[in-house]
């Protein structure tokens, strides 16, 4: 096995053995293992107090924060108030000062009484109740030995957590899914009575002892689940369900919420009555000894069984699923299934026995919630601009945060300033808008979390608050830091105050006509900033049709993000020059891209030259181009402004997870690609083909990486709006 070891998160603890009901779904009575037979009824006193010092251990070898503790069976509250208080004591004081303990129990609620609850108060011991639903589904399966129902003893126990007392305690029912039952009653018992959570769980089955399928249907449990899911969705989805969260999470790029689905690596270990450990309980569905690991907590420590390879096999991600489950397009949601789920004749190595199911409930899911969770920036450039403002803000909060008052009084002095202009108009938002606002936040959030407080980056808030008083019309004095004799001001430009290497501040404030700088023992007025002086350096125009705003920028500190040199200040000629090179390619390019191309094309609003190298997206917002005049061509062009779109959606939308190792083979590439590399191609490729020099080939090249991108698991339903949206692109290249 490789990979790291993987601690333990969550202990199940086994405190009673024993069970007063004989439910003939149970996997710890009814399946194949039946070790509970051999052991003792309770958990005893040294068994508890081994397990307490091991977990404080395992905690402080790994650093845990938390941890959580399962109280758990046969019937945990069969072991008595005195016994669970000794456990919780126990656990309590082990890891005190060293990390937080999450305790919970498990229970089928037909002990649970107020001096429980009283002792669960002392100890936030949060309680999770077994129930099926209505009385008719519940007692399908969950009965006294006798035949009696159990079903108004668990809703006396429900009722009773319910109470203003103690429905902080409260972690919601647990019920396991029989197809025989209607899926809608059951969530709506479930939900009439008010749980703050619901987890579905599928019956322990493998391919040796199959679920249990009625009609034959290779969906049945599928299909039962998405019933309920209708009934959920339908309703506002009032009551968080774990099952639905969880696909919902992971089709759109987040973790698994539940070990039964998803790749993420197992973090749970079982401690039996007699301080066996064990691997997950589930097994025990399995075959005898399924969960046998040889270690016990009176002489082993929790790492050597988070290296017993039975424990590791769960925890490798997509190399631990078959080669079926690897190249199925809902892995990353489905994870293949539950371990135990997989088991045929002593081998995991084939898919769940319920992958018919999974696969269904994840497409099912998919189909009835894509249009609501695909990301608006995709279609919408309106909605794109408003993540990248928004995103933009949130640097400059975490900035604001991560400084932590360390930004001395000029931080302090330029936030309550840009407050000010924030709430007098728009102009901080316009200033901020431009793309270099980006470069400045990110190295300076960077500088910070390495523990350096850089000038520049204080004084840069002061600049941009300047900026912002200007362009809202507000007669706002700030002072501005200016250095080597030049004070910036974000989409203004530079004002020449000092000689080279002179440092100092400035006042700014806006004026009758234009705007007033007061600094080195002179006032300067700007009153037509658009035009050049010899002292005052103003952002140039480029005249290119359709993009009247386009902007030369050959002055901004922080336009230097491009990962190759930018070129100093252009002369007047030398910047004539320059734009009506790029206004020839650009009108070129409009001419020659269709839509969506040109669409992203005309979105562009900064350009800085570049003394060399290919056109580019740099660490900047969205908007802003580097390019060497050299490079200068339309297909260069139209690369970059597709490279800078993908990147800006990737900014503000999930378009694929980034937690697996997916590899993509494409017949163009040397080595298999990340999905990342495969999207960038086809993206840049669709708008690429429209010119005719390598049309052919590039067609091809990029119809072979939508083919690709059609079986990545790691999509979301972002991903694949946008590689449906290509396709169309696509299409229209080849037969436009």
């Amino acid at each position: 096995m490789t990979g790291p070891l993987v601690p333990f998160r969550e202990i199940v603890l086994k405190v009673h053995s024993r069970c007063d009901l004989a439910c003939d779904h149970c996997y710890v009575y009814e399946h194949a293992d039946q070790s509970w037979r051999t052991r003792p009824k309770a958990i005893s006193d040294q068994a508890i107090h081994w397990t307490a010092l091991r977990l404080a251990e395992h905690a402080r070898t790994h650093a845990l924060p938390s941890v959580s503790v399962i109280l758990h069976g046969g019937e945990p509250l069969l072991a008595g108030p005195a016994r669970l208080r000794r456990i919780c004591e126990e656990l309590t004081g082990a890891l005190e000062g060293t990390a937080e303990l999450d305790l919970r129990i498990h229970t089928n609620g037909l002990q649970l009484s107020p001096r429980h609850l009283d002792l669960f108060d002392e100890f936030r011991v949060r309680v999770g109740i077994s129930l099926d639903g209505d009385q008719t589904s519940n007692d399908r399966h969950r009965r006294f030995a006798d035949g009696r129902s159990s079903h108004p003893l668990v809703l006396r126990a429900v009722e009773l957590l319910r109470q203003e007392r103690y429905a902080h305690l409260d972690l919601g029912l647990l019920c396991t899914i029989d197809v025989l039952n209607d899926p809608v009653a059951v969530y709506d018992a479930l939900t009439a009575l008010g749980p703050p959570r619901i987890d579905f769980l599928l019956p322990h089955a493998t391919w040796d002892a199959p679920p249990h399928r009625p009609d034959g249907s290779p969906t049945a449990y599928a299909d039962w689940i998405l019933a309920a899911f209708d009934r959920w969705d339908g309703q506002g989805r009032q009551i968080p369900v774990r099952l639905f969260e969880s696909v919902l999470s992971t089709l759109n790029g987040g973790p698994s919420l539940t070990e039964s689905l998803g790749l993420a690596p197992t973090d749970l270990v079982v401690v039996e009555t007699d301080g066996t450990l064990e691997q997950v309980d589930s097994l025990k569905s399995a075959y005898e000894g399924a969960a046998f690991t040889g270690f016990d907590v009176f002489t082993h420590a929790f790492d050597e069984v988070a290296a017993h390879p039975g424990v590791r096999a769960r925890q490798l991600g997509l190399a631990g699923v078959g080669d079926k489950c690897r190249a199925c397009p809902v892995v990353r949601s489905c994870g293949g299934g539950l371990y135990t789920h997989r088991y045929r004749a002593g081998s995991f190595d084939q898919e769940s026995v319920y992958c018919a199911d999974l696969e269904a409930l994840v497409r099912g899911i998919e189909a009835r919630t894509a249009a609501a969770t695909t990301s608006a920036a995709l279609t919408d450039p309106e909605e794109l601009t408003a993540g990248q403002q928004e995103l933009t803000r949130t640097l400059l909060a975490t900035l604001h945060a991560d400084l932590d008052g360390r930004g001395g009084e000029e931080w302090a002095r330029a936030w309550e300033l840009a407050g000010a202009v924030e709430q007098r108009s728009d102009g901080l938002d316009t200033v901020l808008d431009q793309p270099y606002a980006r470069s400045w936040l990110l190295g300076a959030l960077d500088a910070v979390q390495e523990g350096r407080i850089r000038p520049a980056d204080i004084a840069g808030l002061a600049g941009y608050a300047a900026a912002g008083a200007l362009r809202g019309g507000l007669d706002l004095p700030v002072t501005v830091a200016y250095t080597d004799g030049l004070l910036h001001l974000p989409t203004y430009g530079a004002l020449r105050l000092a000689g080279a290497g002179e440092s100092g501040r400035a006042e700014v404030r806006r004026a009758e006509k234009g705007f007033l700088v007061r600094g080195a023992g002179a006032e300067r007025r700007i009153v037509r900033p658009e035009e050049e002086t010899a002292d005052w350096q103003p952002l140039r125009r480029i005249d290119c049709d359709g993009a009247p705003d386009l902007v030369l920028d050959d002055l901004d500190p922080y336009r230097d993000c491009f990962g190759t040199p930018v070129g100093p200040r252009l002369g007047l000629a030398e910047a004539a020059d320059w734009s009506a090179h790029f206004a020839r390619a650009w009108s070129a390019l409009r001419t020659a891209v269709p839509g969506r191309a040109a669409a992203a094309a005309d979105r562009l609003t900064t350009v800085t030259p570049l003394i060399a190298g290919a056109p580019r997206a740099g660490r900047h917002g969205y908007g802003a181009l580097g390019v060497a005049a050299a490079d200068l061509t339309p297909q260069a062009l139209l690369r970059a402004v597709r490279r800078a779109e993908l990147r800006a959606l990737l900014e503000v939308a999930d378009l694929y997870a980034e937690d697996g190792a997916w590899l993509h083979r494409v017949p163009w590439a040397r080595d298999p690609l990340p999905v990342s590399g495969v999207l960038a191609a086809a993206h840049e490729g669709v708008a690429l083909a429209a010119y005719g020099k390598d049309r052919a080939r590039t067609l091809a090249q990029t119809r072979q990486a939508l083919e690709a991108l059609e079986g990545a698991a790691e999509l979301t339903v972002s991903g694949k709006s946008l590689v449906a949206a290509l396709w169309d692109e696509w299409e229209e290249a080849a037969h436009g």
